[in-house]
């Protein structure tokens, strides 16, 4: 089946396929005008399966409005000033819904916005709720694909019974502990972009809970 013509399997959970993945042998889009504002990709209707393609073409609509923002904020940098981007992984920077390869394959459109910004001295940090077990595989994974990893979040033991918003927002303050303005927030869930500590946030289509 080609990831043209193949369609998502509803109740997949990103745990699940990282599960999978751990066995395997390391080899109209509106614009964000203000702080806080969600870029969201504006679908006719979610429907039961998702296209790849089409996938793909709402990643890239999203996409297509971060990256004029990012080059002006990096353009901008304070003298001093460390500038972060802090990405989601499942859906946002990899394609984890859409087969069970591994290394997963990176989300073109996320690739290429992350590298424009990693190659020109902003540091990326991944938070995510996979759980610390499989940090390593992610770490390789993110790796092998073309990002630069400056710091990996997941989900310690405790951590598995947080709020995933209230947990992925600890983990944004923790990143500015250190020093980092986070200029930029992306992933494809509110819990991914929600609870501020970010300049802008840009959200990637999950339509209606079907990606995790």
């Amino acid at each position: 089946m080609t990831r043209g013509t193949w369609t998502r399997r509803i109740g997949m959970t990103a745990v699940a396929t990282a599960a999978i993945t751990a066995m395997a042998v390391p080899a109209g889009a509106e614009a964000a005008t203000a702080t806080g504002t969600i870029t969201a990709v504006t679908t006719a209707a979610a429907a039961e399966d998702v296209d790849y393609t089409t996938w793909q073409a709402d990643c890239l609509t999203v996409m297509n409005q971060a990256l004029p923002y990012l080059k002006q904020r990096i353009a901008a940098v304070k003298p001093g000033e460390k500038q972060a981007l802090v990405l989601d992984i499942d859906n946002t920077t990899l394609e984890t819904d859409f087969g069970f390869s591994y290394p997963q394959p990176a989300n073109k459109p996320v690739l290429d916005v992350a590298k424009y910004a990693q190659e020109r001295g902003v540091s990326l940090f991944f938070v995510t709720a996979r759980p610390g077990i499989i940090s390593g595989v992610t770490d390789y994974n993110l790796k092998y694909v073309g990002y630069k990893v400056s710091g990996l979040y997941v989900r310690g033991l405790f951590d598995l019974f947080k709020d995933v918003a209230a947990y992925k927002t600890a983990q944004r303050v923790n990143i500015e502990s250190k020093g980092y303005t986070i200029i930029g927030n992306i992933g494809n869930s509110a819990t991914d972009l929600s609870g501020g500590h970010a300049e802008k946030t840009f959200k990637l289509p999950d339509y209606d809970g079907q990606l995790s």
